[in-house]
């Protein structure tokens, strides 16, 4: 897994190449089967598809305006509401937003602690086979 913090003014699709590019493993090249990154319509280009095509990635993105509509878009709608749920409890619960963090190693041990966080409490749920539908921490009340 591989992640990158960076300022609101960054390209994001080099940023992705450069999570890729020195992240072992991001790229499917020696395995079977292809991996699926969902992305936002900014993630675009024939250079950046190709590049992820080469890698056995499968880019997963709403068509931007004016492009015809891409044949992967049934597929974006539910999992638009778990994303939003994802980023909400990162800024509701774990305080995201307010990490404290003076510096950039401390933001980004802050924000990487969020991650870990929210990720060994999903895992967690999974593994106990709770049917939690509408939160993502049990603990919300």
């Amino acid at each position: 897994m591989g992640w990158a913090l960076t300022g609101a003014k960054a390209d994001e699709r080099a940023v992705l190449q450069d999570i890729l590019a020195n992240t072992p493993g991001a790229t499917n090249r020696h395995m079977e089967g292809r991996q699926i990154l969902i992305g936002d319509k900014n993630y675009f280009g024939n250079d950046l598809e190709t590049r992820l095509d080469d890698g056995g990635i499968e880019l997963l993105r709403p068509a931007r305006k004016g492009e015809k509509p891409r044949a992967d878009s049934q597929f974006l709608k539910p999992l638009r509401h778990v994303i939003e749920s994802i980023n909400w409890t990162y800024k509701s619960h774990l305080d995201l937003e307010r990490h404290g963090g003076r510096t950039i190693a401390g933001i980004s041990t802050r924000v990487a602690q969020r991650v870990l966080a929210l990720t060994a409490t999903i895992w967690h749920n999974d593994n106990l086979g709770l049917d939690i539908r509408r939160s993502l921490t049990a603990d919300d009340h």
